[in-house]
């Protein structure tokens, strides 16, 4: 009987082929994972945005689940007092205080405060807080780690709440800066200010 005749070159430089192809679409397929997180954060699709969403090291805020926090090299030499306040913007029945008023700190220390929130009305009611920090040379080195203000809170009729903050003054800030503000407004999401004035309980 006659051996089988062995495959032509051909046959060879295509399995060949075929072997790179396998070996490339599976080095395509690992590098999706990293590749999709890069567009996530530059785009800010799938809700992942750059410098948002941070939690802290090792232990919750509010009862979240925690991730890793940046590390930032504590400067025991210095203290910055940081002071908080809040405010509800006219449309939104809602109180809102901080329940620290202010803080010693050293810049590259992690600190938490919270601010309690509740709903003055007889109905469901979603706001937004809008930050700022004064003087505004300090907010490039004020970073939030969590922070309320990252979504929208949805408060029931007469509900209240304690929305947490998670926050580093960074070593960088001015040597010249040693009180900063942080100020946060609540304001109503948009429609449902304009149905609160229509119904006479906002002016």
């Amino acid at each position: 009987m006659d051996q089988a005749a062995p495959p032509p070159a051909s046959h060879k430089r295509l399995i060949g082929r075929l072997l790179l192809m396998v070996a490339g679409a599976f080095a395509f397929a690992f590098a999706l994972v990293p590749l999709y997180n890069v567009l996530c954060e530059a785009t800010g699709f799938n809700g992942k945005t750059a410098g948002q969403g941070k939690i802290l090291n090792g232990f919750g805020v509010g009862g979240l689940k925690t991730a890793a926090a940046p590390a930032a090299k504590v400067d025991v030499g210095r203290r910055i007092r940081v002071e908080f306040t809040g405010t509800v913007m006219p449309g939104l029945p809602w109180d809102m205080r901080p329940l620290t008023l202010s803080l010693e700190v050293h810049p590259g220390e992690l600190q938490q405060v919270s601010y309690l929130v509740r709903n003055t009305s007889d109905r469901r009611i979603t706001g937004q807080a809008v930050p700022s920090v004064s003087p505004g040379q300090a907010a490039q080195h004020f970073e939030k780690i969590e922070c309320f203000c990252f979504s929208q809170q949805t408060l029931g009729p007469g509900e209240s709440m304690e929305l947490p903050l998670a926050f580093i003054v960074k070593p960088e800030v001015d040597r010249d800066i040693s009180q900063i503000t942080l100020s946060y407004a609540f304001f109503g999401v948009d429609g449902q200010r304009q149905t609160l004035t229509r119904s006479g309980e906002a002016p």
